[in-house]
């Protein structure tokens, strides 16, 4: 069964590092079902909020997500997408693990940091 995962492309270099971040990941061999979003400037210029209900929604029903780089301006313009996104989705941590799990290939299985 595939890992449903909501993933937000950002903008500027957003959208590249996110395709090679799906590479990386798909090529672990885990299977994947990815609901692209879009957040951020190029989206607030098209529809006045740089995020979108949907994304919000996207996330709350999978419960995971990916976000790539997003722009945050300076002075002026919206808030930061980070802070949007933990406020909205009440967050107060930031997990990047570093740990091998079952059923995925590994070449250091007792890895956990």
């Amino acid at each position: 069964m595939p890992h449903s995962v909501t993933f937000i492309r950002g903008d500027g270099t957003g959208p590249e590092i996110s395709e090679a971040v799906r590479r990386v990941l798909e090529g672990t061999g885990v299977e994947f079902e990815w609901d692209w979003q879009d957040a951020g400037a190029d989206v607030y210029e098209q529809e006045g909020t740089p995020l979108p209900d949907r994304v919000l929604e996207s996330v709350r029903e999978r419960k995971l997500a990916i976000k790539g780089p997003i722009t945050t301006p300076v002075g002026s313009g919206f808030r930061s997408i980070n802070v949007a996104l933990r406020k909205e989705l009440d967050l107060y941590a930031c997990l990047r693990p570093c740990k091998a799990y079952e059923g995925v290939r590994t070449r250091f299985p007792e890895t956990d940091i």
